[in-house]
């Protein structure tokens, strides 16, 4: 049964440049951990387009980014000194704990033009006894990830357990994430081991109890219920859920269990005590000129 559905909005990350903002939502703060989910392309621009995501920070949180499809030509570059090339199927897992910077940056931008390049964004917040650890990254090959296939399905999980598959991809705490793919009248069901639990429609739809739902859409289901979801057309999901872990506040790229947290953070970056990416420090993202509170908004900051 369907509790909630939020429809995407439009946000901008630069000119030129935006992307679908499936989470926060001022009805749904988060699902399970997930406090954050962009959408972003496919993406089709002039090729003196320039869409780097500069370097910027985070605090308390984990990025996952995944890229659906498209060229090979975006690089991730972070405080430790990583540099690690986004390829699609794999899963970059960066855990900014107490602090890290780092930028997305397209090498040939030229590429952008011939279209295809779509990737999906998450923020999982940390527990907050993991909320000042160590920040860390962590890349997984596609061949890492468990897939499952079956009549007019396939699907890979990209981190968590469901289904009776479990992900290598390390977390903080229990949760799914799954690229799903289903061939057109296909009937798949919901995982239940889980307490909260979403699939968002990144291309196609589908039907739930006699209703169509369409792409750009996350569906959020109640605790428990058997969920029978219905493809109509070729469709591309992605289903992510798990166990609430607390309230968070969140401003910007800053999510934490406690307002002055985020405050310090804010000050942090603006003195330059979290440190820019060592091969790329030339420049970043300023903060905000915001003067509001952390609260459960949507931020005002990147895709990533």
């Amino acid at each position: 049964m369907i509790e909630t559905v939020i429809d995407s909005r439009q946000a901008i990350i630069s000119p030129g440049f935006s992307v679908k903002r499936i989470l926060p939502f001022r009805l749904k703060r988060m699902l399970g951990p997930f406090i954050f989910m962009d959408h972003g392309g496919p993406i089709s621009v002039p090729a003196t387009t320039n869409l780097d995501v500069l370097p910027h920070p985070h605090i308390g949180l984990s990025t996952v980014s995944y890229l659906l499809g498209g060229n090979v030509n975006l690089t991730h570059r972070d405080s430790l000194g990583v540099e690690q090339l986004i390829k699609p199927g794999e899963v970059n897992w960066m855990t900014a704990g107490k602090g890290i910077a780092h930028s997305e940056r397209f090498e040939d931008p030229a590429i952008l033009a011939g279209g295809g390049l779509e990737m999906i964004q998450t923020w999982v917040a940390l527990p907050e006894k993991d909320e000042e650890a160590d920040p860390s990254f962590k890349n997984y090959t596609a061949e890492e990830l468990p897939i499952f296939t079956d009549k007019g399905i396939w699907m890979r999980l990209i981190a968590g357990d469901a289904y009776g598959l479990t992900s290598h991809v390390k977390t903080s705490s229990p949760l799914f994430y799954l690229h799903v793919v289903l061939d057109h009248g296909t009937p798949f069901a919901m995982p239940k081991e889980h307490s909260e639990r979403g699939a968002y429609i990144a291309k196609g739809s589908v039907e739930v109890q006699g209703v169509t739902y369409h792409e750009g859409q996350l569906l959020v289901f109640t605790k428990g219920a058997d969920t029978l979801l219905i493809a109509k057309g070729n469709t591309t999901l992605m289903l992510l859920g798990g166990e609430h872990i607390g309230d968070r506040y969140i401003w910007w790229n800053f999510v934490s269990s406690r307002k002055e947290r985020i405050e310090q953070a804010k000050e942090d970056w603006k003195q330059g005590r979290i440190l820019l990416p060592p091969t790329d420090n030339k420049e970043f993202v300023p903060l905000p000129e915001d003067n509001s509170k952390p609260a459960g908004g949507p931020p005002p900051g990147a895709l990533s």
